[in-house]
């Protein structure tokens, strides 16, 4: 324990003083609370690069998002459940599938190998980098080359802050409100991150209805391993699929995701006191704001440039593409 805690400590209190300087500022101030840990975490990036603070800031980027998030769930309610209506749930789920086809599509352009292509439009429709990282399981290796996943996760998670800071922006200037905005948010940015950043830049209401609308995208994931796992995984001799035997796609269902329901069903039942609802609300908005500021500190756009022109072009279209498909429903379907 003495150990775990030497190795983590710098960095998690680092994350912790950037999160309060950000609640400092935006109390004295004004402004949104996550955007300002965001850049002041950019500002301090070079910590990053300190190995004995690593540790400590992957586990607030990671670990305390993930808990954060998943106690967002009790604080969801009968009527903001609702929101997410069938068509909204069909919108989002074609906007996924969609979103792989035409990644695919206009790869034949960029000219990487058909499995990469695929798996850059699955990174930018389904949660970023997490879903680069669980589809990459089934991919036959032979299909995916080692410095196109790199590539794929580094340009995925900057596109996905920089969706961050302009999509609310783009929702004020459009009149987006609420639910609606939040609709929006987590039907369109990449990384669970980045959509409760924005959607806490937009208020509770959009916030929430982010959340739900992104963990209903994250979702999606066991779906898309299935459909990965027929089109691109190895072959035995008798052209079968052997990837399955090793590869359980229901394992790969992140936990926070299990958390995140199981609150928001206890919730909606009324299992969970106000009291109880209200102390676990003040402890989601605490570890993602830490979260925020150790996201701030890992993040590196300049990293971007490494990665050559292809996954920036391929992905940037993916983004665009997937902005539109979700924007036309919420204004024409939904």
């Amino acid at each position: 324990m003495k150990s775990w805690i030497e190795c983590r400590w710098r960095g998690v209190l680092s994350s912790v003083v950037i999160g309060a300087a950000a609640m400092f500022v935006s109390n004295t101030y004004g402004g949104p609370t996550v955007l300002y840990a965001l850049l002041l975490g950019m500002a301090f990036h070079f910590i990053s690069e300190d190995d004995r603070a690593v540790a400590g800031i992957e586990l607030c980027a990671k670990n305390f998002l993930r808990i954060g998030v998943a106690l967002l769930g009790a604080r969801i309610t009968a009527e903001e459940l609702a929101q997410l209506s069938a068509l909204s749930i069909i919108v989002l789920a074609t906007g996924v599938f969609a979103t792989v086809a035409f990644s695919m599509l206009l790869n034949r352009w960029i000219k990487w190998p058909r499995a990469e292509g695929a798996l850059a439009g699955a990174s930018v429709a389904i949660c970023g980098a997490s879903a680069a990282a669980a589809l990459a399981l089934v991919i036959d290796k032979k299909e995916l080359r080692e410095q196109a996943l790199l590539a794929v996760i580094v340009t995925v998670t900057a596109l996905s802050t920089i969706s961050m800071i302009v999509y609310p922006l783009l929702c004020d200037l459009m009149g987006l409100q609420g639910s609606t905005a939040g609709m929006l948010l987590g039907g369109t940015i990449h990384d669970v991150a980045q959509v409760v950043g924005a959607g806490a830049m937009l208020g509770n209401d959009a916030l929430q209805t982010a959340t739900m609308t992104k963990m209903l995208r994250v979702a999606m994931l066991i779906p898309m391993m299935f459909v990965f796992t027929a089109l691109f995984a190895a072959k035995d001799a008798a052209g079968g699929s052997v990837k399955p035997k090793t590869v359980n796609p229901f394992t790969q269902i992140p936990l926070f995701l299990v958390g995140f329901v199981m609150l928001a069903v206890l919730n909606v039942a009324g299992v969970i006191p106000t009291a109880a609802g209200d102390l676990l609300s003040q402890a989601s908005q605490l570890l993602i704001l830490i979260a925020m500021g150790a996201l701030g500190i890992k993040t590196s756009l300049g990293k971007l440039k490494a990665v050559g022109w292809a996954p920036i072009i391929l992905m940037t279209a993916d983004t665009v593409f997937l902005f539109v498909w979700v924007l036309a429903g919420i204004l024409f379907v939904i």
